[in-house]
């Protein structure tokens, strides 16, 4: 008989169990199995629940608050999921610079056709593992959420053009001379 070797973990895989609530990892908290649906009958769907306190999607969004649910129901064609989502974000302003807090709200719904044969507008086919990773579609629809020039507020001021104080905090004094801007002669059709 040989001694006892410690377990090897490292192939080890935690699979999610079949019920309406996903297991997320830390690497692809949203790798949902969705193989037993696949035998369900048409028209059956089940809710997969999400929340996290702080998350990551890539390098380029970090949320806090995230909340949302994903709904993967069965149709002839394949699997449809329809997600809605809403966290915060913390956004630049384009005007003064400053970091804010930005509300995101985003849904979408996607089909995940059976086989390749299936015309789908996004052309997504369901994996064989039956597991589908919703991780870079989450992200791609909560960026075109994201405004092009964030403002912190609609009456933010912005940066003084001479010193470059915040004008939403204190005012610095300086004027903005228009006299010279071929712009100028339009100030006197706003009168």
């Amino acid at each position: 008989m040989s001694p006892l070797q410690p377990a090897n973990f490292s192939s080890f895989i935690i699979h999610p169990s079949p019920f309406p609530t996903p297991m997320p990892s830390s690497r692809k908290p949203f790798r949902i199995n969705v193989g037993f649906i696949i035998y369900e009958e048409v028209g059956n769907n089940y809710d997969f629940p999400f929340e996290f306190d702080k998350i990551v999607l890539g390098d380029d969004l970090e949320l806090r608050n995230f909340d949302g649910i994903v709904n993967v129901g069965k149709t002839p064609q394949g699997l449809v999921v329809q997600a809605d989502f809403s966290a915060e974000t913390t956004l630049g302003c384009v005007r003064c610079l400053s970091d804010f807090d930005h509300e995101l709200d985003w849904s979408f719904t996607e089909l995940y056709a059976f086989d390749k044969r299936s015309e789908t507008e996004s052309a997504l086919i369901l994996p064989e593992d039956a597991h589908i990773d919703l991780g870079e579609l989450l992200r791609e629809y909560a960026l075109l959420e994201v405004p092009i020039s964030p403002i912190c507020k609609p009456n933010c001021k912005g940066l003084c053009t001479e010193c470059g104080q915040n004008l939403n905090e204190k005012d610095c004094g300086h004027r903005e001379d228009l006299s010279d801007s071929p712009f100028a002669k339009l100030k006197d059709l706003l009168k």
